[in-house]
């Protein structure tokens, strides 16, 4: 094992996960681009090469237990630990989706990538993690996974359109992180969520308002977090998200 700090950030090919892997780079880790696309992952990561980051390519879906595990004994040959994991995979599900009319297998595609994917990655790489000195793991959330602000109790108007697949999933998603939270506690590990806000990629149809990069930020701060920090937190750029 090297000095170097090495992270996997998964769906790192565009988008928020491609900045997220940027910045990390910038601040002198190795990253690995963890992407199902063949094309796009190598294309991400000769960008980012180019951009004098040190990456290097992940084949990964999150939804087949043989990719994830895959890809852990590449990172166990690569760097014989991970400093970082980044859970940015993720999909909306498209739309509408009136819980009202919604067909159930949306609902349990985008659970299987949102969450189950996530599990499976987490646990695949917790031996990994295990092995490093300061351990974190990002979970990409959004804020319209806070029941909070999707009911409207906190004065303001509810976030985001109806959406009874993608919303659910990210408090699903919320919900489990806090349970290895509880189950870590006695570990140095620091596991927290990140909002990214509304940003433009294709995942909305690049109607969001951020850019990437910016949308990258709140991940890239938790990921790097100095020992002693806070874990089991929903953090967006202006602070914590009420659940």
């Amino acid at each position: 094992m090297t000095d170097t700090k090495t992270a996997l950030v998964t769906g790192a090919n565009k988008g928020i996960g491609y900045e997220i892997a940027a910045g990390l780079g910038a601040l002198g880790w190795s990253v690995g681009v963890g992407a199902r696309d063949r094309t796009r992952r190598d294309d991400a990561v000769a960008r980012l090469i180019d951009r004098g980051v040190d990456a290097f390519a992940v084949p990964l879906d999150v939804t087949d237990d043989g990719s994830v595990g895959a890809a852990a004994d590449l990172l166990t040959e690569r760097s014989g630990r991970l400093d970082a994991l980044v859970n940015n995979a993720g999909i909306t599900g498209g739309v509408p989706q009136e819980p009202t009319s919604i067909d159930l297998d949306i609902i349990r595609t985008v659970v299987e990538t949102n969450v189950l994917g996530v599990i499976r990655v987490t646990n695949a790489m917790l031996p990994l993690l295990r092995r490093a000195a300061s351990p974190r793991i990002v979970n990409m959330s959004s804020g319209v996974g806070s029941l909070t602000r999707q009911s409207g109790s906190v004065g303001e108007l509810t976030t985001g359109p109806v959406a009874g697949a993608y919303s659910p999933s990210k408090t699903f998603l919320n919900a489990v992180m806090i349970q290895y939270v509880r189950e870590l506690a006695d570990t140095n590990i620091l596991i927290n969520a990140a909002c990214p806000g509304f940003v433009a990629t294709d995942l909305n149809g690049f109607r969001g308002v951020r850019t990437p990069e910016q949308g990258a930020a709140t991940a890239i701060r938790l990921a790097t977090l100095p020992d002693g920090g806070p874990t089991g937190g929903f953090f967006e750029d202006a602070g914590v998200i009420p659940w």
